[in-house]
Order: C-alpha cells, then structure tokens, then sequence
C-alpha cells in the first residue's frame, strides 16, 4: 500500500462498508444540517442581499416612495387632515414601503424563483418550505428597517415631527402590515404563472398606493372608494399607522382587518402555493 508520509494508511474493511481510518460521519462530506435558526438566518441573509442588489426592486422601494413623499409636502392634497402636510404624509408611506417590499418586491421574485425551480430545490433541502418561507420573511423585515431609516432621515429634514408615543405601536403595526403583505405576495407568486405575478403585483401596487387608503387617507378619496378601503389592508395599514405617529394611539379595528387578512392569504398561500 503506498503511503504519504506523516499519514495513517487505511486498513482494509469488509466488503460494502468505509475503509476503517476514514473520516467519520461528521466529517466534511457526512456533516450534519446547521440547526434550524442557523439556516433561516443564512437563507434570510442571501434574500435580503439579492434584493438590495436588484435595481428595479430598489427603485420600488426607496425612490418611488421618496418621490412620493416629498410629492405630498408640495401639494395640497393632504391640507386640514393634520398639524402639517409631511406629518400626515410621512405614515402612509412608511406604509407604502411595507408593501412594496413585502408584496410587489417579495412575490415578483419568488414567483421567478419558482419558475427556474429554485424554490423546488431550496424545498427539498434541510432548510425545507419552513425554513425557506422563514428566511423571505426575515429579508422583508431586515429590508424594511433599512425603508424606515432611510424614509425617517429625510421626513426628520422635511420637518416631520411625530407623536413620540407612536413610535412602538407604529412599528409594531409595520411589522403587521408587512407580515399581511408577504402572505399575500406568497399566494399570488405560488399560485399564477410568474409573467401573470409581474402584472398583478405591479398593478396592484399602483391602484392600492393610488385608491386604496394607503398613502391618501380616505377622506380624500371617491365616494366608493370610502366605502371599501377600511376593509383593505392597505387601508388598514395606512389608518392605523397615521393615528400612531398622529395621535398615538392604536386603532383597534384596523389591527383586526390587519390580522384576518394575514391569517386568510397565509391559509391560503399553505393551501395552495405550487412549489414547481
């Protein structure tokens, strides 16, 4: 047998099992799976980072809402519903970036990703659709933290000036709106062709920012619009984000409408997402 020097030789074994010597099990080819929060971490780390290097997504999350926000301070639009115009703007799009991120952002990409089959691989891992589902929810919030940063630096220049007693239930409801939004995102990315996901997202996003309560309370809408937009989650959303940094206070009603949407999309994305 030839030998390498400083080295053991391996011993012959019986027929079918390891050369005795070998590395065990635990070695680097036999290594057993990181624990659980380990992998969701990792999995929420390579999401986060892929999104923050897509330029489109960026763009969806950062500048439109940007632009949207310094919009809303050069307008009259929101006059009388507030101490100041970026008072009142500022909530609505600090819930808009919820939603792009979690809804438009998050089904747009996992919808493609379902299509080349990375979500079938990734499932069949040791991370699992658990872990996997984990990891995108951890990359939305991990990206929304750094919306509010940077939205909450320029309001703070524009002259924002919130309710000090707003701060944690509004975060506490972003957090909310942002779980709603990915259960929603995940049902039409995992149940609709990818090209269908590009459209319904995109879409949705400009009719709900536009009409549906989020940035634009719904005092300022059409008739019709009223009548629905409380029932919305992006109606919810935008309400009880303004009564918080407004008034500081938590609307109750819009927790629950935040809350049943979560619990039905996300029945329902675990009831029907298509992983192939």
């Amino acid at each position: 047998m030839t030998r390498v020097s400083g080295a053991r030789p391996l011993r012959a074994a019986p027929h079918g099992r390891a050369p005795l010597g070998s590395p065990p099990p635990g070695g680097p080819l036999g290594s057993a799976p990181a624990p659980l929060l380990r992998r969701i971490v990792r999995q929420g780390k390579y999401e986060t980072v892929t999104m923050l290097r897509n330029g489109e997504q960026l763009i969806l999350a950062v500048v439109l809402p940007l632009l949207a926000m310094v919009g809303l301070t050069v307008t009259p639009l929101l006059d009388g519903l507030g101490s100041s115009r970026i008072n009142v703007a500022v909530p609505g799009i600090l819930a808009l970036c919820a939603m792009s991120t979690a809804f438009t952002g998050q089904g747009i990409s996992t919808g493609f990703d379902r299509r080349y089959g990375v979500l079938r691989f990734l499932s069949t891992t040791p991370l699992g659709r658990t872990g996997l589902i984990a990891g995108k929810v951890l990359a939305v919030l991990v990206v929304l933290f750094l919306q509010v940063v940077v939205v909450t630096a320029v309001a703070l220049l524009l002259g924002w000036q919130p309710e000090p007693a707003g701060w944690l239930p509004g975060m506490a409801l972003l957090a909310l709106g942002a779980a709603s939004f990915t259960a929603l995102g995940l049902l039409v990315a995992g149940t609709v062709r990818p090209e269908a996901t590009l459209a319904i997202t995109n879409l949705l996003w400009i009719l709900l920012g536009a009409l549906g309560g989020i940035v634009i309370p719904a005092e300022r809408l059409p008739a019709l619009a009223q009548a629905v937009v409380h029932f919305l989650p992006s109606g919810a959303l935008g309400q009880a984000l303004r009564d918080a940094f407004l008034h500081g206070s938590v609307n109750a009603a819009a927790v629950l409408v935040l809350l049943f949407w979560t619990a039905v999309a996300g029945g329902a994305a675990t009831r029907w997402f298509k992983w192939n």
